[in-house]
């Protein structure tokens, strides 16, 4: 899949500026599908050429003129093919911290508890910000009341996709450094 399906389902939200979509990646989307400001930017001029996407000037007095981007009625379509053909292949896993690891042996053990440690501190503040979202999404409704009154689903899906995510790193991670801590008192 490229970057080009990710940024059509990031316009589903509505009209956007190429800064506000960098957002929307960093807060949501970068969980499954990571992009840069670069990126993001080439990839709606692609789009704009390409007829998925529309583009219009909005005039600033005090700033540079920005750009706002929305999906044309052939971005739709585009994207509601893609939503509805099954993936290529399963999702695969490239963690370097695995690599590390699954290394470690004969390796510094304080330097490997310190990477793991390094992932706990990260996935923790990344677990902690999409449960931020997630209660600012929901606004003091339960789940089933916001599911009933919300028109899109698939961004809470996703979202909860991330929070599992999250939840399952921080215990590995946990776990992780209990057995490595027990295997340094035994040695």
């Amino acid at each position: 899949m490229s970057l080009k399906y990710a940024v059509l389902a990031a316009l589903l939200e509505g009209e956007a500026s190429g800064y506000e979509l960098s957002k929307v990646f960093d807060v949501s989307l970068a969980n499954f599908w990571p992009a840069t400001p670069q990126q993001l930017y080439r990839e709606l001029e692609r789009l704009a050429g390409d007829g998925l996407i529309e583009a219009r000037v909005v005039q600033q007095e005090r700033r540079p003129n920005k750009r706002m981007f929305t999906l044309t009625e052939a971005g739709r379509a585009d994207l509601h093919t893609f939503a509805a053909t099954p993936p290529r292949r399963p999702t695969a896993v490239r963690d370097e911290l695995l690599v590390k690891v699954q290394a470690m042996d004969g390796a510094d053990p304080g330097a490997t508890r310190e990477l793991i440690e390094e992932r706990l501190t990260w996935s923790r503040a990344k677990l902690d910000r999409y449960r931020r979202v997630r209660d600012r999404l929901l606004d003091g409704r339960t789940e089933d009341v916001y599911l009933g009154e919300t028109d899109r689903i698939g961004p809470y899906l996703t979202l909860m996709a991330g929070i599992t995510f999250e939840e399952t790193n921080v215990a590995w991670c946990e776990r992780a450094l209990l057995l490595l801590k027990r295997r340094t008192a035994v040695s």
